[in-house]
């Protein structure tokens, strides 16, 4: 009691003395006194770090290769139970092409796995494992300089938190700082199995727009427990076998090489390494709806054989994306992806072989082979695919071809010319072959037709050469009947009204023959129809003399005419061979597209409007001049432009977007066929080629000449033709409104502007990039 009156005593006199404060009236406020003296100064702080000057450091990259970021080994912990930590350097290229540190990064994506060998059974003798994924969270970790992020669906994440370190400009560390370890670290694995790291970095433009291809690194592997590098034994297909088809990113150094034009995840990943990381066995598991296997084997067999496979998707997207997709070149050479070694005759799966195989049911049996022989698990593969004929190697008919087309030596030796005495008599041509089968004169008769696929197939074609070096198709000469004698020569002879008195001619194979499995030529009606074209050297002969010499050489045979070969084709074709006529070199294209071959199968061009009940695809026509014309250059660019179609499409045509659809490479990718090195324009403005101008047939069906430089970029940019007409005509080009019946036409401007290096050179504003 005591202690509570004298606390409200208290109160009750400090309320009145506040009381009385209050109710008074106030007094003057007094002068304000005068300033007291200043303190002594304290003393001075240590000095700060200088910055950076401008052009010691960059926020911000033009192109993928201009970022490198570099990883150790010794700075990566992702494996056990040890806190997850990564530390990397940063570097940039200036404009002056200095390289100096990158500040301000502040969001990566991490990728980690490890591979280990698999003893069950079942799929690759080394398997990969996403560490993500095995948490249950996702394929890939975020590091932001918060520790939180929005991830690609629009929802929070957590992230590790990225660290630049302020006395190390473009030196980073990413540490976990949320419960638990970081869903990178796979606690139960094992630190003396190879390990794989990839950063993916998300950086800007000086404009702020973020770059479209994110940059990965080059994969780290190496072996935790040691720290040392370490090689994978599951690379069997390097990036450059990916990159024949589908181009390289350029910039990246050799033995680092990008492949380009990846359009599955936005284009973002351009390695086999990379896609490997993600495309694990366990994939399809986690997402059966994808219609198709998801592991990195079986998929790329299954999207690669699409067209042929489509109808064993079992999802409509997986139908659409890649049902149409075919290989370009034999969809049984193994060899062309599997550059590295001959993991696919001596590492035999199910698993793999149903990518393309996807009619077997190899757990029931059904369809492997006519005894539906069932497998359990892959060991039994061996015990038929080891060896012999159906090893892969040998079941895929693989190097049978290239041997036979080597053994089989054809060439001619000599032609003569009779001309008719008078106009009605018949004029004479017969032309002789020497052939040899394996280094020996093939026997008396010995009949090319007797393992060709028809006749068809079996001639030389004849035409002929002038001064310019630009040829004209004239006729054929049937070999079927024309029986070798007993030196193994083959005289074939035709009798017609040719006028060829003192001409130069060629005369080149359209010879496509049969092996078997043994590498000879065999009746194409056996179980094993390879095709093997005749690689005869074309022959150039001068009618003006008996031995023929002094003839004019096509353009098509003169190397430094030629901005394109035949190598760029068999890239990605392997082989011209898969042309039903044939035909492995430009020499023997040439005698039916040509700069002199007026008319088109293909007049129009038409893109997709839209789909049909069945989700296919239909077509309108586009509103343009019709092309009419077979020239080489008009024909390949439009075939590959997805500009040469027909009102029911064709393999490589345009969407209802305009983008290109089943073209493996970029589509103004121009290095992808022509030579490196080698330019469009010669010196006179004029193409390297010596081109001046190209025969076409007009609405009236009458034969004129229009402009080469022209023709051959609106046989790519026909979409735009109003447009590129108007540009075309203004910068000299005839065009098929006003042909010439003249060929003799002027030079057009194209190289002005468009000559390699110069401001809106071809190899600039076709850059291989896909954009």
């Amino acid at each position: 009691m005591k202690k509570r009156t004298g606390l409200s005593l208290l109160v009750l006199a400090m309320t009145s003395v506040l009381g009385l404060s209050a109710c008074g009236d106030d007094g003057k406020d007094g002068v304000d006194g005068a300033n007291g003296v200043n303190g002594t100064n304290g003393a001075d702080g240590q000095p700060g770090t200088p910055g950076l000057s401008a052009g010691q450091f960059a926020t911000t990259i033009e192109n993928l290769t201009d970022l490198v970021i570099t990883l150790e080994p010794s700075d990566i912990v992702v494996s056990g139970t040890t806190p997850f930590s990564v530390k990397f350097t940063a570097m940039a290229k200036t404009v002056s092409g200095d390289m100096v540190p990158f500040v301000g990064l502040n969001k990566i994506q991490l990728y980690v796995g490890h591979q280990s060998e698999n003893n069950s059974g079942k799929g690759s003798a080394y398997q990969w494992a996403n560490h993500t994924m095995l948490n249950g969270a996702g394929t890939s970790m975020y590091c932001s300089d918060t520790g939180v992020t929005v991830d690609a669906h629009g929802n929070s994440a957590n992230a590790c938190t990225l660290v630049e370190d302020p006395a190390n400009p473009g030196s980073y560390t990413g540490t976990w700082e949320h419960e638990g370890n970081a869903p990178v670290v796979w606690a139960d694995d094992d630190a003396n199995s190879l390990h794989r790291v990839i950063i993916r970095s998300y950086a800007t433009n000086a404009v702020g727009v973020q770059l479209k291809n994110r940059l990965l690194t080059a994969p780290v592997d190496f072996i935790p427990a040691t720290g040392e590098l370490a090689e994978s034994a599951k690379d069997t297909v390097p990036d450059t076998a990916c990159i024949q088809c589908h181009g390289a990113v350029e910039g990246f150094p050799e033995g680092d090489e990008r492949i380009n034009n990846i359009s599955r995840h936005g284009a973002n990943y351009q390695s086999v390494q990379m896609c490997a990381m993600c495309h694990t066995p366990s994939t399809t598991e986690t997402w059966p709806q994808m219609g198709l296997p998801l592991d990195f084997p079986a998929m790329i067999h299954a999207i690669h054989t699409g067209r042929e496979n489509a109808e064993f998707f079992t999802s409509e997207s997986a139908v659409e994306d890649f049902g149409k997709i075919s290989l370009p070149m034999d969809v049984a050479d193994c060899t062309m992806c599997h550059t590295n070694d001959e993991a696919y005759n001596t590492s035999i799966t199910a698993a793999a072989c149903q990518g393309c195989h996807m009619s077997v049911n190899f757990e029931t049996g059904e369809g492997h082979s006519e005894f539906n022989l069932a497998q359990a698990n892959d060991s039994q593969c061996i015990a038929c695919h080891g060896s012999g004929e159906l090893a892969p190697i040998n079941a895929h008919k693989i190097g049978d071809r290239f041997a036979t087309i080597e053994a089989l030596d054809v060439s001619v030796s000599n032609v003569a010319y009779t001309e008719g005495a008078t106009a009605a008599d018949a004029d004479t041509l017969a032309v002789t072959l020497a052939v040899k089968f394996k280094g020996e004169a093939v026997p008396a008769g010995f009949d090319f037709g007797t393992y060709a696929l028809s006749s068809r197939v079996a001639a030389l074609m004849v035409g002929t050469i002038d001064q310019y070096g630009m040829p004209t198709a004239a006729f054929t000469m049937g070999l079927t009947g024309a029986a070798a004698d007993a030196t193994g020569h083959v005289t074939v002879t035709a009798s017609g009204n040719y006028n060829l008195a003192d001409a130069s001619i060629y005369v080149a194979s359209n010879i496509l023959l049969c092996n078997d499995v043994q590498g000879n030529l065999a009746s194409c009606a056996n179980a094993h129809t390879n095709r093997i074209s005749v690689a005869m050297p074309t022959k150039y002969w001068n009618l003006a003399v008996a031995d023929g010499s002094n003839a004019n050489v096509g353009r098509f045979s003169q190397p430094e005419r030629m901005s394109a070969n035949e190598a760029g084709c068999g890239n990605c074709h392997d082989t011209l061979v898969n042309h039903h006529y044939g035909n492995l070199t430009f020499s023997q294209c040439s005698n039916c597209h040509n700069n002199n071959a007026p008319g088109s199968a293909f007049p129009g061009a038409y893109v997709q409007t839209g789909v049909d009940a069945d989700g296919e695809p239909t077509f309108g026509a586009l509103a343009i001049t019709p092309f009419g014309n077979h020239d080489l250059a008009t024909v390949s660019h439009r075939l590959h432009s997805g500009i040469q179609t027909s009102a029911t499409g064709a393999l490589i045509y345009r969407d209802q977007a305009g983008a290109i659809v089943n073209y493996p490479a970029a589509d103004t990718d121009c290095g992808a066929c022509h030579v490196e090195g080698k330019t469009v324009f010669a010196d006179d403005g004029g193409l390297t080629s010596g081109r001046r101008a190209i025969a076409v047939t007009n609405e009236d069906g009458a034969t004129v000449y229009i402009s080469p430089t022209a023709e051959a970029c609106r046989s790519c940019h026909a979409h735009s033709d109003a447009a590129s007409y108007a540009h075309f005509k203004s910068n000299g080009a005839v065009t098929v409104e006003d042909g010439s019946t003249d060929k003799d036409l002027p030079i057009e401007s194209c190289s002005t502007c468009h000559a390699e290096g110069k401001t809106y050179g071809v190899d600039k504003v076709h850059m291989t990039l896909k954009h």
